[in-house]
């Protein structure tokens, strides 16, 4: 049997802490229409039930956002918050 455990000596701390750091960045591109898609179109005539307000794409988005990250409710609202708070401030 070979020993192929191999050990990585670090020397440019800086370099290889940044790509730790970079392996958890998280990066969302949104459309351009993207606040005009959010929000459901309201009807001239309503239905009975209570209105909609959001939309299809919106409620795709956050399903899959649920799905991927594997987050409950309570967790997926308080992200979808934090990247309307991103998004305002940028």
């Amino acid at each position: 049997m070979s020993n192929n455990n191999k050990k990585y000596k670090v020397t440019n701390w800086r370099e290889y802490n940044a790509s730790l750091k970079q392996r958890g960045s998280l990066t969302i591109w949104f459309s351009e229409d993207f606040d005009q898609s959010w929000l459901a179109v309201k009807k001239v005539k309503q239905d009975r039930g209570r209105p909609f307000i959001y939309s299809d794409t919106s409620m795709n988005l956050m399903l899959t956002l649920r799905h991927i990250f594997r987050l409950a409710l309570r967790q997926l609202t308080g992200f979808v918050e934090s990247l309307f708070v991103l998004i305002a401030h940028s």
